[in-house]
Formats: C-alpha cells, sequence, structure tokens
C-alpha cells in the first residue's frame, strides 16, 4: 500500500505546486469514500486539483460548470423522446461518471442542488420512475468562491452534511508562488505533449479503501470521537466553566459527523503509514468534517467567532480518554 500512495502523491505534487495540504486532504477524502466541498477565492487551483487527481487514476471525469440556469435534468440526464421510433429513451448526464468536478456549486439554485443529493447520498439517480446506480467509486469535487455573493445559493444545510469534508484552500506564500510561475510557464512551452498515463487504476483505489477499513482504532480514541460530537450538541456539559459556549452554537454535528470522523482518521493513519489510529488523526481531520456541520448562533457570528475557533475549544476541552 505505501507504493501505491507514494506514486499517487508524487503524480500529484508535480502537477500541484505549493498545496501539500490540499493534496492530502483529497486523498483522504478519495480514501474514505465520500464527496469534498473546497471553498477558497478563486485562482488557487481547486479546479487543477481535482482534475489532476482525476487524471492520476484510471477513470472517467467530468467537469460540471454550474450557472443560475442550470437544470437538474442537466446534471442528472433525461428522458429523451425519439421521433423514429415512438419511444422515449435515457439520455445519461454528466453527473453518470467515476469522478465528478462541481465546479462553483454555489451558482446553481436550490432545485439543482436537490439533484445531488440522491447522488451523493445514495450513489444512484432518479430520473421519471426509473433509478439508476451511479459508479462504485462515484466521487464529487465541488467548489465554491466564497467572496461573490452576488448571483450564488448557499447551499442548504441537508447537501453540506452530505460532504465529507470542507477543505478551505488559501493563497500560496511567496516561495510557492514563484514555483508556480515557473511551473506553468514550463507548462506553456511544452503544451503539445501528450499527458502523462495514470498511475492508478479504480481497482487500487478500492484496495486503499478497504485498508483504510481494517486499520485498528482502540476503543478510547471510539470514545474520543464520540465525546467530541457530544461536545457540539451538548457544550454545556464539557464547558461548565466556560457558561457561553452553550451559546454559541446553536445545532451540534449529525451522526454523519462521526461516522465521517472515523473515516477520515482512517485514511489519514493510512497515508501516513500507520496500521493504527491515534487522537493525533483525530484532531488532524476534525476541521474539516465539523466545519460545515456545526450552526454558529447569532451571538458568535456577531462576535466574530468562526467555527474553525469554536472547533479549537472543543479540542482544548475535551480529553483523550
Amino acid at each position: 500500500m505505501e507504493a501505491v500512495i507514494d506514486r499517487l502523491k508524487e503524480h500529484l505534487n508535480h502537477a500541484i505546486v505549493g498545496q501539500e495540504s490540499l493534496i492530502n486532504d483529497l486523498l483522504i477524502g478519495l480514501i474514505a469514500k465520500g464527496h469534498v466541498l473546497l471553498e477558497g477565492p478563486p485562482g488557487i487551483a481547486k479546479t487543477t486539483a481535482a482534475k489532476a487527481l482525476a487524471k492520476t487514476i484510471d477513470a472517467s471525469f467530468q467537469r460540471i460548470q454550474f450557472t443560475p440556469d442550470l437544470l437538474p435534468g442537466d446534471v442528472t440526464g433525461s428522458d429523451i423522446y425519439q421521433q423514429h421510433t415512438g419511444q422515449f429513451q435515457f439520455t445519461l448526464g454528466p453527473i453518470m461518471h467515476d469522478i465528478v468536478l462541481a465546479d462553483e456549486i454555489n451558482r446553481a439554485p436550490a432545485k439543482v442542488q436537490s439533484a445531488l443529493l440522491e447522488a451523493m447520498g445514495e450513489r444512484q439517480i432518479t430520473v421519471g420512475n426509473t433509478t439508476y446506480p451511479l459508479s462504485a467509486q462515484f466521487f464529487v469535487i465541488a467548489t465554491q468562491n466564497p467572496i461573490e455573493q452576488e448571483g450564488t445559493y448557499p447551499l442548504p444545510e441537508a447537501q453540506l452534511d452530505r460532504f465529507l469534508m470542507k477543505i478551505q484552500v488559501d493563497y500560496p506564500d511567496m516561495e510557492t508562488e514563484l514555483k508556480v510561475l515557473r511551473l506553468i510557464r514550463e507548462q506553456d512551452k511544452f503544451s503539445n505533449t501528450e499527458a502523462p498515463a495514470a498511475v492508478l487504476s479504480l481497482e487500487d483505489i478500492s484496495s486503499l479503501q478497504k485498508a483504510a477499513l481494517n486499520i485498528y482504532m482502540a476503543d478510547s480514541v471510539e470514545q474520543y470521537i464520540v465525546h467530541l460530537v457530544m461536545a457540539t450538541r451538548h457544550p454545556e456539559k464539557y464547558f461548565e466553566d466556560d457558561g457561553q459556549m452553550g451559546s454559541l452554537i446553536d445545532f451540534g454535528v449529525s451522526p454523519r459527523a462521526t461516522l465521517a470522523l472515523d473515516r477520515c482518521a482512517r485514511a489519514h493513519a493510512l497515508l501516513a503509514g500507520r496500521d493504527f489510529v491515534t487522537p493525533d488523526d483525530v484532531r488532524g481531520v476534525i476541521h474539516n468534517v465539523f466545519r460545515h456541520r456545526i450552526v454558529s448562533s447569532f451571538q458568535a457570528v456577531a462576535q466574530n467567532i468562526s467555527n474553525d475557533q469554536l472547533i479549537n475549544r472543543i479540542l482544548t476541552q475535551v480529553p483523550v480518554l
């Protein structure tokens, strides 16, 4: 497994400069068999990272550019009347691929967002009276820009909860910016060269996913995960000396967060080359798992307290058993 992971990381690091954390988080999402939401300003390799990951794996890939005029059928596909046969025939939509990039997902209205709910939750779509299964490795990488709010539609909580992780991507530092400049210049010089071949198959990814499920997790780590979840739902029980904490969270994380934290911690341990999960693995992924699931109160927003800051408080208060 280590050789497979090393090949995957090496290939991605050549394609994406200075985003090691983003690469690692994408691999965690892939191995944990969940969907990821990338949020960050434009031009910081969110779309590039998704394309690079798809090219690394011998899998079908499709990009969907979300716009306000997009319709659900444009995503799922629809029944088209065939005049020469007098019957309706289902035409596959772009979602019928292994890896789907939902670019600027928050620019589509709720009707289109709802078309993704069944696909992301059940790995199937329903058109008319017929249900169509999706790929066993169906993986959605969605992006959104937090800067522009005009012409956007905030994702509903039900859909946010179906994302395994919400990954925040920031601007690169000065040294990385220089590397990016030089890399793109070299790529432009050889733009006519053939794209590198995929280094992994879907079977390799399936093997990584099974290996992550077989990683040992002690009872104490499982208890730690559950206590972290409960601290978001009943903060008054964990913050007896801080009465304010209970008023900063309106709704804690859902049971999906418990499952996601377990799966992501296992994937984190696998990528680190270990066959057991530590509390540090849990802490290494908790922000990506919790930040889009905690519903902070008006008081927290008024005090400019972010969900990441709330998670930091929880981490300092909940002890490792």
